[in-house]
């Protein structure tokens, strides 16, 4: 399932920085190039919760924190 084009061209990180996300149709997540989390797409609903996110390799913050 795809995410509505118009939606993408107003999400943005929930971090404070609020930079656009990029879209991984393929792998079904929007990645924030800005703190490098990476936000799951279930049946095509962008979940931006940062406890949801799972952070760059060894960062701290995300799903794979523990």
């Amino acid at each position: 399932m795809t995410v509505d084009p118009q939606l993408l061209e107003i999400l943005a990180c929930p971090d404070s920085h609020h930079t656009p996300l990029e879209y991984d149709e393929r792998a079904q997540t929007l990645t924030c190039p800005e703190c490098r989390r990476v936000f799951p797409v279930r049946d095509g609903l962008p979940v931006l919760l940062l406890e949801e996110a799972v952070g760059p390799a060894g960062a701290s913050g995300g799903a794979d924190a523990s």
